[in-house]
């Protein structure tokens, strides 16, 4: 008995310390509910000083910068109805990137438990004026910005790869509130086990030219610029083969991060339509009583009875009335009735 008890004992506390790792937030959830009701969303940043290697340089973060544009409104939409938040308000922006530089700070490229990722630091003046000016709660910051990253890629036979570096695209997030304080960030280090949030591979390894050439070492190239374009512009349907409105590359990494913003069940139950309230609820129907029928006596006098005034008068009993007697005929002729 008492070792089922060590083991019951083993397993509520793996419970509890499971529970405790997978709190996505900075801070304890209920303390991020209670603070963050209002969420502005700025619009999507482009890192143009990043680590962006390809050729076309100029070209492709204009192009990324457009589908920035393209994406944004989506994942507002999809965090309203994440039922995370009272209001999900939209940060508008004539120019993203003047608002993103006099936003940033800082940048630097992290390596955390094996993730690598690109880190913005934020002045507190600026991101208290941004959160006070929108009458909002916190804001969330997310960014698009190049990276080089270790990975490693099979070709089409699953039999070769190449461990090297790759330039990629990644996306990165932060929620702050008016202090400059980061109550959210992503990637998560948080919950399962994280990885860096690729939106676009930048280059990919020529397997094909390699064999064709019968030359063991394979040559990394840039995707082209049309082909990136295709790329980022994917759509993809949903279960019920509804073609979403967030291209492929952006809704993934959107859902990523809404799931893990996303409460357990929706802190604001809002309905369409309000329930009645019981003073305007609709009435019973009213039921019609329609009277006893009672068959129509001879004219008999009947004897008044007395009234008392303290009491109510007694109803009055159905009398049975006979059927009346046929009707006899008395001939003309004088003999008799018959």
């Amino acid at each position: 008995m008492s070792r089922i008890r060590q083991w019951f004992f083993v397993a509520l506390v793996a419970l509890v310390a499971a529970g405790c790792a997978h709190n996505p937030f900075n801070i304890p959830r209920e303390d991020y509910e209670q603070r963050v009701k209002v969420l502005g969303v700025a619009p999507i940043f482009m890192d143009a000083d990043s680590d962006i290697r390809h050729p076309e340089r100029d070209t492709l973060v204009t192009l990324v910068r457009e589908y920035n544009r393209v994406n944004e409104k989506e994942l507002v939409n999809m965090l309203r109805e994440s039922g995370a938040y009272f209001m999900v308000r939209p940060i508008e922006a004539a120019a993203p990137d003047e608002l993103f530089r006099s936003l940033l700070f800082r940048s630097e490229r992290r390596d955390d438990a094996g993730v690598v990722y690109n880190k913005h630091f934020y002045k507190p003046d600026e991101i208290r004026t941004l959160v006070t000016q929108n009458s909002v709660d916190a804001v969330l910051l997310v960014v698009v910005s190049g990276l080089t990253m270790r990975d490693r890629t099979f070709a089409s036979n699953l039999v070769k790869y190449l461990d090297t570096d790759y330039n990629v695209l990644t996306m990165t997030a932060q929620v702050l509130d008016a202090n400059g304080t980061a109550l959210w960030e992503y990637p998560n280090f948080r919950v399962g086990s994280p990885s860096t949030p690729v939106l676009a591979e930048l280059q990919y390894p020529d397997f094909d030219q390699a064999a064709a050439n019968m030359d063991e070492r394979v040559e990394v190239k840039f995707k082209t610029i049309p082909g990136i374009t295709r790329y980022l512009g994917k759509k993809e349907k949903d279960l019920l083969f509804r073609e979403r409105k967030a291209t492929a590359p952006y809704y993934h990494l959107f859902d990523d991060m809404v799931g893990l913003l996303k409460p357990p069940m929706d802190l604001f139950n809002r309905k369409d339509k309000k329930e009645a309230s019981p003073a305007a609820a609709a009435p019973p129907p009213v039921q019609t009583v329609r009277p006893v029928e009672r068959p129509v006596s001879q004219p008999v006098a009947a004897p008044v009875q007395a009234v008392s005034p303290q009491s109510a008068p007694a109803p009055e009993p159905v009398v049975a009335v006979p059927e009346p007697a046929p009707i006899r005929e008395v001939p003309l002729d004088g003999s008799g009735a018959r």
